[in-house]
């Protein structure tokens, strides 16, 4: 696994990021089980004043970079393909967001643009893969607490209202939910987006 962007040694939304965490990798390892592409940038402005800035971090961070890195990392992930015992699958995971599945009320046009744009990249990327013995899928998560959704870290209460299970999501809900796509249950699953957000997309119709 590649952990969040906040501990990245590199500026993966560039081709010289990319290249220089891929190297730091492959210093240390042949093969690479489980890539989930965790990164993400989000940027909200009024669409009279939307800049091109906050399009570019964003678009550039959410869609580019899992593209680019996953391409970047196939010789290690085939490795490990090649390796699996059984016929085991090497795994890349998408984060993605319920904002790519239905509208959200902010302003955050790269955003959704960019997780819409990831979840159809997922299927056409798990169409070719599947080759390769390589399962690509996605994860949309919707309300957990953290710097980039600061309304359900400092307001998980009123969050918690306005979804049908009546809580924000936990680690442990996002957690599981990735240990099923990476298991031996999720081999089967390609192409597909898991959404957990506790009913929020069905709420939002």
């Amino acid at each position: 696994k590649i952990g969040p962007c906040h501990s990245l040694p590199a500026d993966v939304s560039r081709a010289d990021g990319v290249a220089a965490l891929v190297a730091a990798f492959a210093a240390r390892e042949t093969r690479l089980d489980i890539l989930v592409n965790n990164a993400g940038a989000a940027w909200a402005e009024p669409i009279d004043e939307f800049s091109e800035a906050g399009w570019d971090k964003v678009v550039d961070l959410n869609l580019k970079t899992p593209f680019f890195l996953t391409q970047a990392l196939l010789p290690q992930l085939r490795a490990a393909a090649r390796a699996g015992g059984g016929g085991r699958p090497a795994k890349v995971i998408h984060i993605a967001s319920i904002d790519g599945i239905s509208v959200n009320p902010l302003e955050t046009y790269s955003y959704a643009a960019s997780k819409s744009g990831l979840i159809h990249l997922t299927k056409r990327m798990a169409l070719r893969l599947a080759q390769d013995n390589i399962v690509v899928s996605a994860i949309a998560p919707g309300a957990f607490a953290s710097d980039m959704n600061r309304a359900a870290r400092d307001h998980g209460d009123e969050i918690a209202r306005r979804i049908p299970a009546g809580r924000i999501g936990t680690p442990e809900d996002l957690a599981a939910a990735a240990i099923y796509l990476a298991s031996r249950a999720g081999d089967y699953v390609l192409g597909e987006t898991l959404v957990v957000d506790g009913g929020v997309t069905h709420a939002r119709g």
